[in-house]
């Protein structure tokens, strides 16, 4: 007779997870458009697909016509932008969140595959996604979440060596040309070769020289895209004027800008420091190393949030353990409820647009038939090429690396009156203006006592349209 007692196998948790992943792109899918810059990049990536090769000349800053067009996430735009020429704005939208979420699962997945409890899995995933989730937008960055993923998941399945680097190596060239963010992989493979030296020498165990090597593939890999050596020098000035330009994801998180967002990013990181001390046993130091290199870049540039909430969902779900027995649900019913999510949401929420994106006054201004350069608010910039090319040009975009800090300059001393109506008219000859009136209130001021050249289109608290009147063309 067997007196041993009769262990239940758990199935809330397995419930949870199954249908989370349904309910992360429900959320996703709810959310609006907000990312200004996601509009040219989309253009840049139909003029890849036309031209069948990268555009290597600028076609829409009017005072830089010509000049060498950096090649950033020149893979990423066009696959973008062919999904949108096929499937539209909502096909568009369904294809980002699914990649976007796509490096949370598949890093998930490999921790789910590896023994992880379903508890465990489902708490990172929420954790990370709770973290993560205020920097998502339809953007070429959710390659770069996409490809970090897929590198911790092949680092978390604990392959032979030279499968690793087998799939590694390719998976690193598609992501930096999606994405030019493979420094972050980088920095994942270096902790994993430190803390593989560091066991070798201490305990004898295998030497890791294939993670050594791979941390130099990354390394190269950084250079492998349209403008070579030349990258390094580009990200660095478009950092420098991001962050000049008070663009909240390049401020370190105590910035005032980034009090809201800094809450979840502080929430997670404390409720994540529990869990570990409560199972100090169970952390790989190489998984921890790399969250917390990560939650350093986090703090002092806002943007790396999305590579650490990646790397957390390793962390947390080993260092939860698992209960003695545990149900499994079939294969199928988390990727029907993903279907099910994506296939409905968009119907019950259709594409949305921040109301700080001004399309319906930029549509005023094109349906007036002007052509010619547009003088906008930078961020706006994008949305007004998107909608105007090539009978537009612009005056400011967001693309800070386009622009010198001398014009970056000039653009805010524009906003404080600084530089009069007539001499940004001699600079860039404007056919219409595209203006904030919390950014410049000034400029609208002025364009309004003009009224023998420039005729109001339309007013709200969120934009001002102005367009030359016929009979004061330049």
């Amino acid at each position: 007779m067997n007196d041993q007692p009769t262990i239940k196998p758990r199935g809330i948790a397995a419930w949870l997870l199954a249908l989370a992943p349904a309910a992360m792109l429900a959320v996703l899918l709810s959310r609006s458009v907000w990312d200004v810059d996601i509009f040219w990049q989309l253009k840049l990536g139909e003029l890849t697909l036309a031209g069948g090769a990268v555009p290597r000349q600028e076609p829409f800053a009017a005072a830089h016509l010509g000049e060498r067009l950096p090649a950033f996430a020149w893979m990423g735009q066009a696959v973008m932008a062919a999904v949108r020429q096929a499937f539209g704005w909502t096909g568009l939208r369904v294809f980002d969140a699914l990649c976007w979420l796509g490096g949370f699962l598949l890093v998930a997945a490999a921790c789910r595959r590896r023994s992880g409890s379903a508890a465990g899995v489902g708490l990172a995933l929420a954790m990370a996604f709770f973290a993560a989730l205020p920097l998502a937008s339809i953007r070429p960055q959710t390659f770069a979440a996409l490809g970090f993923g897929a590198l911790l998941a092949l680092l978390r399945l604990e392959l032979k060596p030279w499968q690793t680097t087998v799939l590694a190596v390719p998976l690193l060239l598609v992501w930096q040309n999606l994405h030019p963010s493979v420094s972050v992989g980088a920095v994942a493979l270096a902790a994993h070769a430190v803390v593989g030296w560091w066991r070798a020498l201490r305990a004898g165990a295998p030497r890791p020289w294939e993670a050594s090597l791979l941390v130099l593939v990354a390394g190269a890999m950084t250079f492998a895209t349209p403008d070579g050596w030349s990258i390094l020098r580009l990200s660095a000035e478009n950092a420098r004027i991001s962050a000049a330009m008070g663009v909240s994801e390049w401020l370190p998180l105590w910035h005032e800008i980034n009090r809201f967002v800094a809450v979840p990013v502080l929430l997670t990181a404390v409720v994540t420091s529990w869990i570990l001390l409560r199972h100090a046993r169970r952390i790989d130091l190489a998984e921890l190393t790399t969250a917390a290199a990560l939650f350093v870049l986090t703090v002092l540039t806002y943007r790396f949030v999305l590579f650490w909430a990646i790397a957390l969902v390793p962390l947390i779900a080993r260092a939860v353990p698992p209960p003695p027995a545990e149900r499994r649900f079939p294969a199928w019913l988390a990727p029907t409820a993903l279907i099910a999510a994506a296939v409905l949401t968009p119907m019950l929420r259709p594409t949305h647009f921040a109301e700080t994106i001004p399309l319906a006054a930029i549509e005023r201004l094109r349906a007036a038939g002007v052509r010619g350069t547009i003088f906008a608010h930078f961020p706006w910039g994008g949305p007004v090429i998107d909608r105007g090319y090539p009978e537009w040009r612009v005056a400011y975009d967001g693309r800070y690396y386009r622009y010198t800090p001398q014009e970056w300059d000039r653009y805010r001393r524009i906003c404080a009156g600084g530089v009069g109506l007539a001499e940004i008219d001699r600079l860039y000859h404007p056919a219409g203006f595209v203006l904030s009136p919390a950014w410049n209130d000034r400029l609208i001021a002025a364009l309004r006592r003009e009224t023998a050249t420039w005729q109001q289109l339309s007013a709200d608290e969120t934009a001002v349209v102005f367009k030359r009147k016929a009979a004061a063309a330049p």
